[in-house]
């Protein structure tokens, strides 16, 4: 009986684990994280959206993603995707720059 018991207990906690690891997989909301960046600041997250906007200088590269619910920069060093490309991308969510009422919030891509 007790051994029923723990097998119960175990696989209870297999599932909770894998609930809880799946969801760093699910894409949060573009506008979510732009709206509510002290609660995004310096957390992991996943997109997935369009890519509408590129652009490469020597120190920096970046690319604009949009869903259904906002726009974000994308910070990255790996090669820049095309525009129009549909994208999933993982990164750690930053407030680039913050100026009276203005700020700018990006995404740094996991390498």
């Amino acid at each position: 009986m007790k051994d029923r018991y723990a097998l119960i207990l175990l696989m209870f906690a297999i599932v909770v684990l894998l609930v809880i690891a799946c969801q760093g997989l699910k894409p949060s909301p573009i506008g979510d994280i732009t709206k509510n960046i002290r609660e995004y600041n310096n957390r992991k997250v996943v997109i997935h959206g369009e890519v509408t906007e590129r652009f490469s200088l020597i120190f920096i590269k970046y690319f604009k993603v949009k869903d259904a619910t906002g726009e974000i920069a994308v910070v990255t060093d790996r090669p820049l995707p095309e525009i129009g490309e549909m994208i999933k991308v993982k990164g750690v969510v930053k407030e680039a720059f913050s100026i009276g009422d203005k700020s700018a919030k990006v995404i740094v891509e996991e390498p």
